[in-house]
């Protein structure tokens, strides 16, 4: 790694030093400076913050699945610092998670989807393929991968697979709901969460349905300017650096393909990580071009200066292929 980004690195907030430590550097995790910081971290009121903002789960109700300040991605962002089931205030938190397990499986979550989209009218516990992932992800990642509970969820999700990857998808109770696509198109958001939970779990990100879900994203890569399923297209907005991962973009997606070792000679992966290091300064920085204004008082709410997040998690990704 460069020397100065290195340097500026490990002057951002704890967080990011923690990341930065674990993830760029390969420190040992369990090495007590790392865990020095970890526990700054872990004291920060950012991040106790956004804990005390789960403690309702699973309200309030879902209307939109890219709404940024909702728990389901307050949640996931945690998972992603490396906030773990036994840290301070988690506890609670999960045992509601898991109290809303729909029969089939997958975790639910309050939503309100009015009934000219699919949905009843008033809030109801269901769960759809573009937010039961992202749930299981978090859980996988904070370290619940061998609660039976989660196991279950899991295996359903991961059985929802075509060859073409994962499709729009829902809870049994919303009928023959369906997003803007034909039914025999793969969703992209969905399989780009879905994956993203997989790789948490090292007996099914070798699975085969990972090899049909990145497949299908680098696929969709290769033909964005003639498809758009589900609305769902990879131009101009699609290449904008956003954060935190929350919907469909570059940095997601490739945050979520070089998980996968065989993503990494594939030259549409590789012309997309070229897109994201022509957006590197000099020494490796990398400056929001979109924000979510619900996280704008984060270094990566704004697109003046580079985000010391951002760059974290941009330079994890180009390591990994590296």
């Amino acid at each position: 790694m460069n020397p100065d980004l290195k340097s500026w690195l490990l002057t951002g907030p704890p967080w990011v030093q923690y990341r930065t430590q674990i993830d760029l550097l390969g420190e040992d995790s369990a090495a007590t400076p790392v865990q020095a910081v970890r526990q700054e971290m872990l004291a920060h009121p950012k991040v106790q913050g956004l804990v005390a903002d789960l403690a309702m789960w699973p309200d309030p109700p879902l209307k939109r699945h890219n709404d940024a300040k909702h728990p389901i991605h307050k949640l996931s962002f945690l998972a992603d610092l490396g906030v773990v089931a036994t840290d301070p205030g988690m506890e609670p938190i999960l045992k509601r998670i898991l109290a809303n397990q729909s029969p089939e499986g997958p975790f639910q979550i309050v939503m309100n989807l009015h009934p000219r989209f699919g949905g009843r009218s008033g809030d109801h516990l269901v769960w759809m393929l573009c937010d039961a992932p992202v749930v299981l992800g978090a859980l996988l990642q904070i370290g619940l991968d061998d609660h039976p509970k989660v196991q279950m969820a899991g295996e359903y999700l991961l059985d929802l697979v075509r060859e073409n990857g994962w499709p729009c998808a829902a809870t049994p109770d919303l009928g023959k709901f369906k997003g803007p696509g034909k039914r025999e198109n793969p969703c992209p958001y969905a399989n780009l969460v879905m994956l993203k939970a997989l790789a948490q779990h090292p007996d099914w990100r070798e699975h085969p349905a990972c090899r049909f879900g990145t497949d299908t994203l680098l696929g969709l890569w290769a033909q964005r300017r003639e498809v758009k399923p589900f609305l769902f297209a990879m131009g101009t907005h699609f290449s904008r650096l956003k954060a935190p991962l929350i919907w469909y973009d570059l940095l997601h997606v490739l945050e979520v393909l070089t998980q996968f070792p065989w993503t990494h000679a594939d030259p549409r992966l590789n012309e997309m990580i070229a897109v994201l290091m022509e957006k590197s300064d000099a020494i490796g920085r990398f400056t929001p071009e979109s924000v979510w204004m619900a996280w704008k008082d984060w270094d990566f709410g704004q697109k003046k200066i580079p985000s010391f997040w951002m760059t974290v998690i941009a330079q994890r990704i180009l390591k990994r292929i590296q």
